[in-house]
């Protein structure tokens, strides 16, 4: 039996943050981040691994890089994130324990059991959950992570930038990655190894710096900065909202997240 995860360690001016047992999220059978193909690409650490459109559209999936330590683009990411921070769509974590490894209170979600249960491994906080469910210290993070791709989420960036704001304290920080590219696009896709084995389809979007900018800016986001390394581009936007309280999760939007795949109680794994 899996023991109750332990909280995250306080930080002077922020509470603690419970990550104790939840029910299981609502339709975990149907996630779409819980195929085969991802949950071995992560046992295995390689791909080749793609988010397949229906038109037979490929997109690489960087699997190697994800189960890898964080690069230098990763560590300039890191260098700017201020107090606690949440990387929605963690994979397989190595942004969260390379915060962990510093000393600093970072927490991982994602929708892939696998992938939780890979960062719990590496001494990441992580917990099976999709940004769009109740998370821990709703309205209270100084920063929040979509990296990799996880700009995508849901396929509907102003519910994801609505939510984003929801979780992040006044005048909190996003960095975002985006496509390297002007581009601003929603598709179904689905995740898939080349050789044949596929999960479901789920919607995703392609955002450029030029496409989130406008779409933050019409959410309510500031523009704090924009930067481009070892070929990955990315944006630093700060929380408008100016409530001391969280509003409540967007439930009804769509779930998704970063590599992710099998359901599982919601809670921190410590194994497959």
């Amino acid at each position: 039996m899996t023991p109750p995860p332990p909280s995250l360690p306080s930080l002077p001016g922020h509470p603690k943050v419970d990550l104790g047992e939840r029910s299981a999220p609502p339709n975990a059978t149907a996630r779409p981040w819980s195929a085969d193909p991802y949950t071995d690409a992560l046992r295995t650490g390689r791909g080749p691994l793609y988010l397949r459109r229906s038109d037979g559209w490929l997109l690489p999936l960087e699997v190697e890089r994800w189960c890898a330590e964080a690069d230098a683009a990763d560590r300039e990411v890191l260098r700017r994130c201020e107090g606690a921070v949440l990387d929605v769509g963690c994979g397989p974590g190595r942004l969260v324990t390379a915060l962990a490894a510093q000393g600093r209170r970072a927490l991982g979600i994602d929708i892939s059991e696998a992938a939780v249960a890979h960062t719990v491994r590496l001494g990441g906080q992580a917990l099976f959950r999709s940004v769009f469910e109740p998370l821990p210290g709703e309205g209270r993070w100084d920063t929040a992570l979509l990296i990799d791709g996880n700009v995508g989420i849901g396929g509907n960036p102003h519910a994801l930038l609505r939510r984003m704001s929801q979780l992040l304290a006044p005048d909190g920080l996003l960095i975002a990655e985006t496509v390297p590219v002007d581009v601003d696009e929603r598709v179904q896709v689905h995740v898939a190894d080349g050789r044949g084995a596929s999960g479901t389809d789920f919607p995703w979007a392609r955002l450029g710096t030029p496409a989130l900018l406008r779409h933050a800016r019409r959410a309510g986001w500031r523009p704090n900065g924009q930067w481009a390394a070892g070929g990955r581009s990315f944006l630093a936007l700060r929380n408008r909202r100016t409530s001391s309280a969280a509003e409540p999760p967007n439930s009804t939007a769509v779930t998704s997240s970063q590599r992710d795949r099998n359901p599982s109680p919601d809670r921190p794994v410590a194994d497959l």
